[in-house]
């Protein structure tokens, strides 16, 4: 079942949302103030999505969008009554995939919800393949299938890796891997990036220099491919 996250102060909102998905399959958890998501923090990064609205009581939905970036991945969609072109520039600068004005048709929400749902919805994927290595999402253990030996990876190495299976045969900017795996309010450089690309092709490549999975893309940033 996809677990949904909604952080929306105003109750006639949220119990309308959460009717809806429900009815649609979806499992919800609901949070009104800044405070009860930060003390869920965890558990909201872990989720399949999170809606959030931008103006609550105790804290700017913007700052919890970045904070939730420093954690995870998960798909964001604001739902806001600030709906200037400004407003959703910072939604998206902010780490969200996407981005709803006030009053809104909850038709078009629930559109938009599958969209952003609906790969983790066919295909809930914890492990994951790379050559004769295992990925376990769930562990951070990587399993070399020739002898059974087990390598630990750090959360920062899942995420990045999650992203490379999520986006397999596209070509990602470095920026948009800054903004998805460390967040905006982090302050990494490119060259940090480059660095996790050079441990992956050490661990995963038969030959580093001439990489099978982890391509460079000179002047943009990098490519993941599964198949040769």
């Amino acid at each position: 079942m996809i677990q949904v996250a909604l952080v929306e102060d105003e109750p006639s909102i949220a119990d309308m949302i959460r009717f809806n998905l429900e009815l649609d399959g979806y499992a919800v958890e609901t949070y009104t103030t800044g405070k009860s998501v930060l003390e869920n923090l965890e558990s909201i990064a872990h989720c399949d999505l999170v809606i959030l609205d931008v103006m609550l009581p105790d804290k700017s939905g913007i700052e919890l969008c970045q904070l939730i970036r420093t954690k995870s991945a998960v798909p964001v969609i604001f739902v806001s009554a600030k709906g200037t072109t400004e407003d959703r520039i910072n939604g998206l600068k902010a780490g969200a995939n996407d981005y709803l004005p006030k009053p809104f048709d909850l038709e078009e929400l629930l559109l938009r919800i599958n969209a952003l749902t609906q790969f983790t919805a066919k295909n809930p994927v914890s492990r994951f393949e790379i050559g004769h290595y295992i990925i376990d999402f769930e562990t951070f253990e990587v399993t070399d299938q020739r002898d059974a030996t087990n390598i630990e990876l750090t959360k920062k190495e899942i995420e990045l890796l999650k992203l490379f299976q999520e986006k397999d045969g596209l070509v990602i900017s470095r920026d948009e891997i800054l903004d998805r795996v460390w967040g905006t309010d982090h302050y990494p450089t490119t060259r940090t990036i480059d660095n996790y690309i050079l441990s992956f092709r050490k661990l995963f490549e038969n030959d580093p220099k001439n990489p099978r999975y982890f391509h460079s893309v000179r002047g943009v940033g990098y490519k993941f491919t599964s198949q040769e």
